[in-house]
């Protein structure tokens, strides 16, 4: 159980670069000697993971299990205009855009998102902050709307665009996995919490659930999923908000 323990939070400050919180990442992301050793790591961190775990699933629990709170991590609240208009009409006219390269691209309701085919789990959420909680997630599996959107042959990532904005300059959150994380059968578009509605402050109408990773990369407030070949054009090159700052895009846990 200790060893456990010891592999898990080494594998948490992996995926942080040594260990830094959300709230001082910054401080090592501006080390470029940091930043190229991460890079030389990340890669062998990836194919170790995959190589162990396959599409093996992650750990499920009973209800007995889940969190008394799940603990809302990252942004809790969006204030971008946009955003509180769809919050205050509880996201009647919200409508999930996917294009890029696909051969379908869609604009979905909600309805047509829980029409989709779905699955519920019990698992537990590792945040790189230190603390984990265990609940259960219902939602759209997102291999069923790659399925919908039939991806393209030279279709490569999952990028998902959402309504949080981070930093001075107020930048959208994204984030992206890969076709393979993708099509896993954990891997949820979550729309509902412990039975309940998805709450804004855990990342309401829509958050992605991958369950073999670390909690960043579970983007929150997804407005908008594009499949593309490469995210070398997106932000800051390295597949998401955090990711541009140093953190590795492959967070195996």
């Amino acid at each position: 159980m200790a060893n456990n323990k010891r592999r898990h939070a080494l594998k948490m400050m992996l995926a942080l670069g040594g260990g830094a919180l959300l709230s001082g990442c910054d401080r090592l992301s501006r080390s470029d000697r940091f930043v190229r050793l991460l890079n030389t790591a990340e890669p062998l961190n990836e194919k170790l993971q995959r190589a162990l775990t396959g599409s093996a699933l992650a750990r499920e629990y009973t209800t007995a299990d889940i969190s008394p709170v799940f603990r809302p991590n990252g942004e809790t609240d969006p204030q971008n205009s946009a955003y509180r208009q769809l919050a205050a009409n509880q996201f009647a006219d919200y409508r999930l855009e996917v294009g890029g390269r696909v051969q379908a691209p869609q604009r979905l309701t909600l309805a047509d998102i829980r029409a989709l085919p779905a699955r519920t789990q019990i698992t537990r959420h590792d945040c790189v902050e230190g603390w984990s909680a265990i609940g259960q997630w219902t939602g759209a599996r997102l291999a069923a709307l790659l399925d919908l959107v039939q991806p393209m042959g030279d279709a490569n990532y999952v990028v998902f665009r959402c309504a949080d904005l981070w930093g001075r300059s107020q930048e959208p959150y994204y984030e992206s996995i890969d076709l393979e994380e993708a099509r896993h059968p954990q891997t949820l578009l979550a729309y509902e919490l412990n039975g309940a509605p998805l709450p804004i402050a855990n990342g309401a109408p829509l958050r992605l659930r991958v369950e073999r990773q670390l909690g960043y990369k579970m983007a929150k407030y997804i407005m908008a999923i594009e499949l593309v070949n490469s995210f070398a054009h997106i932000g800051g090159g390295r597949g998401g908000y955090w990711e541009d700052r140093g953190y590795a895009w492959y967070a195996g846990i």
